[in-house]
């Protein structure tokens, strides 16, 4: 018997194995194709006097198995993973605008002190002399205007923040 009619007689079990490895049709069929086709490219390694159809199904579990890993997605993490959060910007303009209105509601000196160190990164002593004041004087308003800004900013002390021109 040649080869070929020894494989062409493994077809039918060729095919069942193929359905309950697949569970498709027509992917079994494809799958013994594949399978067929390697195997007779492959053929000057089967060892003759063994037995061919267990050679067979180990040529297609083979393949089975290279198609799995072809098909496998390559970050099979990436759809289970949530999705970072992210804080939302909706608010930030409000925000801006309340610290806006809180800096306005200071009285004049602390705002002046705060908005030369924290704004224009101006050093305690040089705060103090574009002001003509004491260095303590500099860091005692920007503690009082920080500790007033920090109680606007959270609704504390009762006042209403208004604009101060």
């Amino acid at each position: 018997m040649s080869d070929a009619q020894s494989l062409i007689e493994l077809i039918p079990r060729l095919r069942r194995y193929a359905r309950a490895l697949v569970g498709d049709r027509a992917a079994s069929d494809d799958l013994v194709q594949d399978t067929l086709e390697r195997a007779w490219a492959k053929l000057h390694l089967y060892r003759r006097g063994t037995d061919l159809r267990a050679w067979l199904f180990t040529v297609m579990h083979n393949v089975h198995v290279n198609r799995m890993r072809a098909t496998r997605p390559t970050d099979p993490l990436e759809d289970e993973m949530p999705e970072l959060a992210q804080r939302a910007t909706q608010g930030d303009a409000l925000v801006v605008r309340d610290l806006e209105r809180a800096i306005g509601a200071l009285p004049p000196a602390q705002r002046e002190v705060l908005l030369l160190v924290a704004l224009e990164d101006l050093s305690y002593e040089e705060t103090a002399r574009s002001l003509g004041i004491p260095i303590g004087t500099v860091m005692s308003r920007l503690a009082r205007a920080r500790e007033k800004l920090r109680e606007l900013m959270q609704g504390k002390g009762g006042t209403k923040l208004q604009v101060v021109k």
